[in-house]
């Protein structure tokens, strides 16, 4: 499978840090960042690529060659094929497509070297091939949402609409941005509409040189139509184009926190019960009017996002089974949990939740959701899963609520337990809110 990196970009926000470098040529820990993405493909089985580059384009063409030498920074065989395209002119973040499109016979990963990540891929093929999508979009939440290129997708991870910054957005919404990496089918570039021999070329009647965007004019369109998926992952994925994110990137490779989020390694995590963890109990809530954040949840949740722990919530909602909330609304009011915590810069990893209810005689009730079910806390299924979709090391994870439920369910599923209240319900830590269990785990770790 090829891999194509966009490596063209000049990094003008980062000119402070190496001004004498294109951008992927920045070196963090001694090793350019370029490199760094290129072992770890290397590693998964991805060693056919191809580099489309620009300005100080020779730099990197002298540094890696074909792929068959070794590398100046480590002394190590880079182990990998590859081929440039060299945009004398800026052709748009797409135009190179439509000119290598007669080497493009299969899907392809794309991806944008603007970016620091450090993926499984080979999951992400697996997902890509499960939904016969022809595009598959690396998503995942960030801290800034709200100022943010937004996805909406439906239930099976299909993107509804695509918005831009500048797009009018819902009052609530789930925090999933797309990180710039992507699986292509080439028949994508086919359905573009667009004239590939145009490209590089002047368009008379504007006197500019015509372009090609993959956002607008290849992704963008394809929304709703059922073929273009979400892939939501918390691996890392950061932009570093300026020197303070620069510099933080920088400080997650040397603690090893950049590979460690690759889901090919064991993750750790914290659970978290909704109601009455994170906002505050009303009983039933039934309508996103009924949620507000408890005081410190947004804190400690930013702080869980700081650490080496993915932040996944964990909830029993037998409103759905009853009949007295539809899973739209559910869904409007987790968007709104995510909206007012993106807002404060912080995120959820995972969502999860149990919408069965084992007794009946409820008017309205839905009966194939009135089961004993195996995921309704206490029982551990919701926790189960979340363990197999994200590679959680069950025996390094927390379950924190407010709840026995959330405690046997925690001990059901072999994971640490945390009530945030009063009671003995053999949990190995009792706390008086979220942020004082974070407070004490983070002062902990190492």
């Amino acid at each position: 499978m090829k891999t194509i990196i966009m490596a063209g970009g000049k990094g003008t926000r980062i000119r402070s840090v190496s001004s004498d470098l294109p951008k992927p040529m920045i070196p963090v820990n001694g090793i350019p960042v370029l490199e760094q993405e290129i072992e770890m493909l290397r590693r998964q089985g991805f060693d056919d690529l191809i580099l489309t580059v620009s300005y100080l384009g020779s730099v990197i063409m002298d540094y890696f060659g074909d792929g068959s030498g070794i590398s100046p920074a480590t002394g190590k065989p880079f182990g990998v094929k590859i081929t440039y395209y060299y945009e004398e002119t800026p052709l748009g973040n797409a135009g190179a497509l439509f000119k290598l499109r007669d080497q493009l016979t299969e899907d392809f990963l794309l991806l944008n070297a603007d970016a620091v990540f450090d993926v499984d891929f080979n999951r992400m093929l697996a997902f890509h091939r499960e939904k016969q999508a022809l595009v598959t979009l690396f998503t995942h939440p960030n801290s800034h949402p709200y100022d943010s290129g937004l996805l909406i997708a439906d239930e099976h991870s299909a993107v509804l609409s695509w918005l831009a910054k500048e797009d009018p957005r819902p009052p609530y919404y789930k925090n999933r941005v797309n990180a710039g990496l992507h699986i292509l089918s080439p028949r994508v570039l086919d359905m573009a509409g667009i004239d590939g021999e145009r490209i590089g070329t002047l368009d008379p009647s504007t006197g500019k040189t015509i372009r090609a965007d993959l956002d607008r004019q290849i992704l963008k369109p394809l929304a709703g139509t059922g073929r273009m998926f979400c892939y939501d992952s918390p691996e890392y994925v950061k932009d570093m184009g300026t020197p303070e994110r620069f510099y933080a990137v920088e400080a997650d490779f040397a603690s090893g926190r950049v590979r460690a989020r690759n889901l090919r390694n064991r993750q750790k995590a914290i659970f978290l019960d909704r109601d009455g963890t994170i906002n505050k109990y009303v009983g039933f809530l039934r309508r996103p009017e009924e949620f507000q954040l408890l005081d410190g949840a947004a804190e400690a949740i930013r702080k869980i996002n700081g650490s080496g722990y993915l932040c996944i919530v964990v909830t029993n909602q037998p409103v759905i089974a009853r009949g007295e909330v539809t899973v739209p609304q559910l869904t409007e009011i987790h968007n709104k949990m995510e909206t007012l915590l993106g807002l404060e810069g912080s995120y959820i990893d995972g969502l999860y939740y149990c919408p069965h209810h084992p007794h009946k005689g409820y008017e309205g009730e839905i009966p194939e959701l009135k089961i004993d079910c195996e995921c309704r806390k206490p029982k551990p299924g919701m926790l189960l899963k979340a363990a197999e979709d994200f590679n959680i090391d069950l025996g390094l994870s927390y379950m924190a609520g407010d709840s026995e439920r959330d405690i046997l369910a925690g001990k059901n599923a072999g994971c640490r337990t945390v009530l945030i209240g009063e009671g003995d319900f053999g949990q190995d830590l009792t706390v008086k809110s979220l942020l004082e269990f974070v407070n004490i785990l983070t002062s902990q770790e190492p």
